[in-house]
């Protein structure tokens, strides 16, 4: 019996779109949003850095601006780097209803700039039991160790647990530890897959 849904945040709760973020960059630099893009995924070690939590948000701007040679603010960073997102909404409805019957647990790869800014800017997505975040725990998925933290986190065997993430390597990986899984795409029929594993989807009666 599944007791718990472990939901990604990124491509599932909230759209993303990290262009948007070199595109506001490249007004600052001499370097094109193309460009900015090669040198962020030249040095993505930078980014798991910093979503491990192991470099503070002043070292991260440091370092990109470093890298990219943009001429602004750590505000300004800030704001260029975290307004990326935008809600799913039919997600987070179907979410909210699912809970009113088994354990939510997020389940992110994310550090403390953005999830500082989805907390305050999209309250509406925050409908989670538990969160387990790579800044706080040090670990990104899919390392087997921080799934293993969600389940704790979730209260649950893995076998009791649905995973619901974007990206096949993190889906993979918790079908290896045992979870039943969702790989999530745009075209997902969310709530057609949660039922089929016997998630009461109706709204709660009293």
């Amino acid at each position: 019996m599944i007791k718990a849904i472990i939901s990604d945040m990124g491509q599932v709760v909230l759209w993303f779109d990290n262009s948007q973020f070199y595109r506001r960059l490249s007004q600052f630099s001499s370097f094109n949003e193309k460009q900015i893009r090669q040198m962020v995924r030249d040095h993505f070690d930078l980014i798991e850095l910093f979503d491990k939590g192991q470099i503070s948000p002043q070292e991260f701007y440091t370092k990109i601006i470093s890298l990219t040679g943009a001429r602004l603010t750590f505000e300004a960073f800030q704001e260029a780097y975290c307004d990326v997102f935008s809600p799913n909404y039919q997600v987070i409805d179907i979410l909210k209803r699912a809970r009113n019957f088994c354990r939510l647990v997020l389940l992110s790869n994310t550090d403390i700039l953005r999830f500082s800014f989805i907390q305050q800017r999209f309250p509406e997505a925050m409908i989670f039991d538990s969160l387990v975040l790579s800044y706080h725990v040090g670990l990104m998925k899919p390392h087997p160790g921080i799934y293993q933290i969600a389940l704790e986190a979730a209260q649950v065997r893995a076998p009791e647990a649905i995973f619901i993430d974007d990206l096949e390597e993190n889906v993979s990986m918790a079908e290896s530890l045992g979870m039943a899984t969702i790989l999530y795409r745009p075209e997902t029929d969310l709530e057609k897959a949660l039922t089929s594993f016997g998630i009461n989807l109706s709204p709660e009666t009293t």
